[in-house]
């Protein structure tokens, strides 16, 4: 008891030092930690979110609504959303150490610093196969989508049932030039710019999505639908496969947390991170939900059990062309965009090992100032990026077939990372009693989501099967 005084003394002057600490890199523009003052706020936040949330399988998922009918559709929406939104504020929590306030510059840091070593191992794995899944996925995305505004142009002039073909290569080695300019922005602290662009493009063509589907409605053009989505006379077998990719596409949707770090480390660091990231996730999770609703449900309500898997590429509307093809125009963007809020941590976390590596390489540490480029270029960030770009676009033009593998990916990646490490990362910092009623309910919520995670899984498998038996590599099958 004697030693308390001098703890307690002790304890104010480091208090008082780390103050004083704060207030010095304050007037000299650094952070807490030493870097460069970070200036995110909830409204850059909440961009990089809805870019990273809201990609062109928003307008696949009217498809998915198709499969599981009006009851299980839109439940399963509402239930992934709020889920996420709740695994997202406690990830949010785990952000900085709880004693030391230390920041964790990454997902697979915040693991390591919560649950250790073999966690982090094997959520470094899903994250990164995740990522770079993205990556390609985005590629053959984009590419139909430009294909589509070529194919588009060709039914406009020639007719429905002219046999109009575009191939998807030349539009993805274009993309992958793009990309290779783009990924010399050094950090996700300078996309800010670039997701709010991808966040209005995203607006944009859902937007025209839910609209043309909403016209369809209410044109009184409707096909029947159904409130469990099983269709009198379809295989039982199928349509449970079917069911299960639906939760898959689903799944996809909401698999962004895995960047949801690096986006926070952007913030201010007052008010508090944890609390801006937290309203941050509502405002994102929300726009993304809505606009899910609107396409999933309008374009059921378009099409029933004809619905495409694209409401867009997939030509569920041939007119008005020019609009069609302005939503395709904008998706293409928006992947350009997203593309970068994805392949960053991939980026971050081989410099940051260099780094640590070669700390008096020049070709790794320098930074070198051009007359005709505003940002200053490093050899390792140009000659490696540029590298693993062109390596993407090639997996992308072999295995056209790729979007199946990526459902796959999404249906395993939404549970580890959207479930998973942030409750057993939460549990930890909080040390909640084993097998109290709080450690129970959280337990409970990722059993569930481990189950409907496999399900989906099992049915991207089933549909990787059929894709791989029409496999022929560069190929795109029209």
């Amino acid at each position: 008891m004697r030693n308390m005084p001098e703890q307690n003394f002790q304890f104010e002057i480091n208090e008082i030092g780390m103050e004083i600490h704060q207030k010095i890199d304050e007037d000299e523009g650094l952070d807490d930690d030493g870097k460069p003052k970070r200036t995110g706020t909830v409204w850059t936040a909440s961009a990089h979110i809805v870019t990273a949330i809201i990609g062109s399988g928003v307008l696949s998922l009217g498809w998915g609504v198709a499969q599981l009918g009006w009851i299980g559709g839109v439940t399963t929406l509402a239930v992934f959303s709020a889920i996420t939104v709740y695994t997202s504020g406690l990830l949010a929590d785990c952000y900085r150490a709880p004693l030391t306030g230390k920041r964790n510059y990454s997902y697979m840091e915040a693991v390591k610093n919560n649950l250790g070593g073999k966690k982090y191992k094997a959520c470094g794995m899903v994250q990164y196969a995740n990522l770079c899944g993205m990556i390609i996925g985005y590629t053959i995305t984009a590419s139909i989508s430009m294909a589509a505004v070529e194919k588009s142009n060709c039914f406009h002039k020639r007719g429905r049932n002219f046999p109009c073909s575009a191939s998807h290569n030349p539009y993805m080695i274009g993309l992958g030039i793009i990309e290779i300019f783009l990924s010399q922005i050094p950090n996700f602290h300078q996309l800010s710019w670039l997701s709010v662009v991808a966040a209005f493009m995203s607006f944009g063509y859902s937007s025209i999505g839910f609209g043309l589907g909403l016209a369809k409605v209410v044109s009184g053009e409707t096909a029947r639908t159904s409130l469990t989505g099983i269709e009198t006379g379809e295989d039982t077998s199928e349509k449970t496969w079917k069911m299960f990719r639906a939760l898959g596409n689903i799944a996809f949707a909401y698999t962004f947390s895995q960047v949801l770090v690096d986006i926070q480390d952007t913030l201010k660091s007052s008010p508090p991170e944890n609390k801006v990231m937290r309203k941050a996730n509502v405002i994102g999770l929300s726009v993304a939900t809505s606009f899910y609703m609107m396409c999933g449900c309008f374009g059921y309500a378009a099409f029933g059990k004809d619905t495409p898997d694209n409401l867009l590429t997939g030509f569920g509307f041939y007119e008005p062309f020019w609009l069609v093809d302005m939503a395709n125009l904008f998706i293409v963007i928006h992947l350009v965009g997203a593309y970068q809020v994805f392949i960053q941590p991939v980026f971050s976390a081989f410099e940051q090992w260099a780094r640590s590596k070669w700390p008096d390489s020049d070709f790794v540490m320098g930074e070198h100032h051009v007359e005709i480029c505003p940002l200053r270029i490093n050899f390792l960030r140009l000659t490696w990026r540029t590298a693993f770009v062109i390596l993407a676009t090639l997996v992308a033009m072999i295995m056209p077939f790729f979007n199946s593998v990526l459902a796959f990916l999404g249906a395993l990646g939404y549970w580890p990372l959207t479930v998973y490490f942030p409750i057993e990362m939460y549990i930890a910092k909080k040390k909640i009693p084993k097998w109290s009623c709080r450690w129970l309910g959280l337990e409970l919520i990722n059993l569930v989501c481990l189950i409907v995670a496999l399900a989906a899984a099992c049915g991207s498998i089933q549909g990787l099967s059929k894709a791989l038996s029409i496999y022929e590599p560069f190929k795109v099958k029209e």
